[in-house]
């Protein structure tokens, strides 16, 4: 990788930790030269503004999450195994996130519900990505007979998100893993009895 790209993508990393620890409009601009030891100039160079900075930041945080998510599931093959791998995946994700701070969906969601418009799309989006893995998945199941057939997409969708969502939230806010370990609990029995 060439120098320039290599502290391209160093930033990016260091911005996404200051990003989802600090919030998009809370973070400064002395933060993120902080958190990457350049100065303005520096950055500017690589970003021509804080907006696009910001961004691209969540772009790569989506990556790397993105990325470990791919290795979780990879060679699942059944609806039951890969609903239950993307579990394994919030375990592990709650112990050693790619990213600090919690979910980069969740805080880009609520920090810019009324906010930023771009960084909102982008959430979103994120969030309909997360949302069709589950209802393809569970259609899948049930048109191949790994689930039952009274397994409803839309509900599994919505279940998982907000059990998950809210999950890390109330990890993140008393400091404490036992609320995530709880519903992934509640969510693999969902899995092995409901669907």
């Amino acid at each position: 990788m060439p120098k320039g790209a290599e502290t391209r993508e160093e930033i990016l990393l260091r911005a996404a930790c200051v990003f989802n620890t600090k919030g998009y409009s809370g973070a400064a601009l002395s933060d993120i030269m902080q958190a990457t030891g350049l100065q303005k100039g520096g950055i500017y160079n690589h970003f021509e503004s804080k907006e696009k900075l910001a961004l691209e930041a969540f772009d790569f945080a989506l990556k790397l999450t993105g990325a470990r998510m791919r290795e979780a599931l990879s060679g699942k093959t059944h609806a039951r195994e890969r609903l239950l791998a993307l579990l394994a995946f919030f375990d592990d994700y709650s112990r050693n996130p790619p990213i600090p701070g919690g979910c980069p969906i969740m805080n880009t969601a609520i920090e810019n519900d009324d906010g930023n418009p771009e960084l909102r799309k982008r959430a979103r989006a994120a969030m309909e990505n997360w949302r069709q893995f589950i209802l393809r998945t569970v259609k899948r199941g049930v048109e191949r007979n790994e689930l039952r057939s009274t397994a409803d997409p839309e509900q599994a969708a919505t279940i998982f998100i907000a059990t998950i969502e809210g999950a890390i939230m109330m990890s993140k806010l008393y400091r404490d893993t036992a609320h995530i370990e709880r519903a992934l609990v509640h969510l693999k029995q969902y899995v092995e009895e409901s669907l």
